[in-house]
């Protein structure tokens, strides 16, 4: 092949030849075999690249299939069409560095749903969450920054107002954290006994319980507990039933049981705290019974401790606040009880008095998270039943029960044990009143 010089200011021009650079034997219309550098080199027209490297840019577009490449940017990668990723390649992107090294495979969609009541932690919202049926909700917490601490009585047998029950429609109110009488709150919309309540931070609500012989109410009213008031209607309990057990979080309030016209029940119903209407169906005890008027929860778990079927038993019931369903069997109060009463904070629930062929004055604990048999706590300043307790996360609150009904108001100091001490007294005497708090064990929970 002839060799053709050429000079500056030279142009050249060829047509329908083949030009080799370092070959004697070209291919192509421009063959170059070395190295080629240009500053702005361009392939006008469909062009193919089998390979290229060495770039740096802020941009690389991909379009379709162009071969095997190799190099870096350092801003937006933007693919359209059909590109593969071959393997032994490596791509990285963003601060948090994405990896995918020879292969990477989306997940599939699967089949698998939790179970109803299951719980996760959350590390993106570094939160506690459980699982409703369709959809996962964080559980709610708050932090006590000194301004709660008021325990709430309402409602019970007060003698002389009734010539059968003793039913009182008053409402006091404590300070817990500190000592001292209580101070008049208000009145609940009727006078009653077998009052049951619930609460949140927020409000409390009262299950009326009973009135006079045959009077078996099953009105709800509530409060705001921050504010003095009489109560206003809430809802109903959609079950009859007075001597039902109670627990409550920071969503649900929870009553189970009772004495209904018809004999006991087993009945569990629940509202929404935060909404006004009747219950709802939650599930049912391991047995039909009543007087077991124990309030204890932590922010999960309710319990439901002694009561009668009408035989006295021992077993202590517990459910899953935040889901629908059936008790299950936890433990055993130190023996067979019925009327006895409870309270907790978040850890640790405690049980008084009670009814077992006489009454007594003996306090049980247990620790709610563990499960198993409750223990020796301490004593009641005297025996009786039908007390009613309250609580905060460091001091329980135990109001009068009977026979010897009066004013009084005990105290213990939940994480000690020991016998129960003098706190003041109501403005009136009462047994089974309606007692809550706004700062109790169950909150924190759904």
């Amino acid at each position: 092949m002839a060799k053709v010089r050429i000079g500056f200011s030279t142009a050249f021009e060829l047509e329908n030849e083949l030009v080799g650079i370092g070959t004697d034997n070209p291919t192509n219309t421009l063959q170059a075999l070395g190295n080629i550098r240009s500053s702005n080199a361009k392939a006008v027209g469909v062009s193919t690249f089998t390979t290229f490297d060495g770039f740096t840019d802020t941009k690389l577009s991909l379009e379709g299939s162009a071969g095997a490449k190799q190099g870096t940017t350092s801003g937006e990668i933007i693919i359209e069409g059909e590109v593969t990723v071959s393997s032994g390649t490596t791509f990285t992107s963003g601060p948090k560095n994405l990896t995918v090294t020879n292969k990477f495979t989306l997940p599939k969609k699967t089949t698998y749903a939790p179970t109803v009541g299951s719980m996760r932690f959350n590390e993106n919202l570094a939160a506690l969450e459980f699982y409703t049926g369709t959809e996962w909700r964080a559980v709610n917490s708050y932090i006590d920054m000194g301004g709660r601490g008021r325990g709430i009585a309402g409602g019970g047998g007060e003698p002389g107002t009734s010539p059968y029950n003793y039913a009182s429609n008053k409402i006091d109110y404590i300070n817990i954290p500190s000592l001292g009488n209580a101070i008049s709150f208000g009145t609940l919309t009727k006078d009653t006994r077998h009052v049951q309540a619930v609460s949140n931070e927020i409000r409390g609500i009262f299950y009326l319980g009973y009135s006079e012989p045959g009077a078996h109410n099953n009105e709800l009213d509530y409060i705001t507990i921050a504010s003095q008031g009489n109560s206003m209607e809430f809802g109903e309990r959609t079950t009859y039933g007075y001597g039902a057990g109670s627990c409550c979080s920071s969503t649900r309030g929870i009553w189970g049981g009772g004495n209904a016209p018809s004999g006991k029940i087993n009945s569990i119903n629940y509202v929404e705290i935060m909404t006004k209407g009747d219950t709802v169906d939650f599930g049912d005890l391991t047995v039909a019974k009543a007087s077991c008027m124990s309030t204890a929860n932590s922010p999960t778990r309710g319990l439901f401790a002694g009561g009668s079927t009408p035989s006295d038993i021992s077993g202590i019931d517990t459910i899953t606040m935040a889901s629908l369903g059936n008790a299950v069997k936890y433990g055993d109060l130190i023996r067979a009880s019925q009327n006895c009463t409870g309270a907790s904070n978040s850890t640790r629930a405690f049980f008084v008095g009670g009814y077992t062929g006489g009454h007594t004055k003996e306090m049980q604990n247990i620790d709610i998270s563990s499960g198993g048999n409750a223990v020796y706590f301490g004593d009641l300043q005297r025996a009786g039943s039908y007390h009613k307790c309250l609580a905060s996360q460091t001091r329980g609150i135990i109001t009068s029960g009977s026979p010897s009904i009066d004013t009084k108001i005990q105290y213990i100091e939940i994480a000690s044990t020991g016998s129960a001490s003098h706190f003041g007294d109501l403005n009136y005497k009462s047994y089974e009143a309606g007692t809550l708090s706004d700062c109790h064990g169950g909150l924190g929970g759904f």
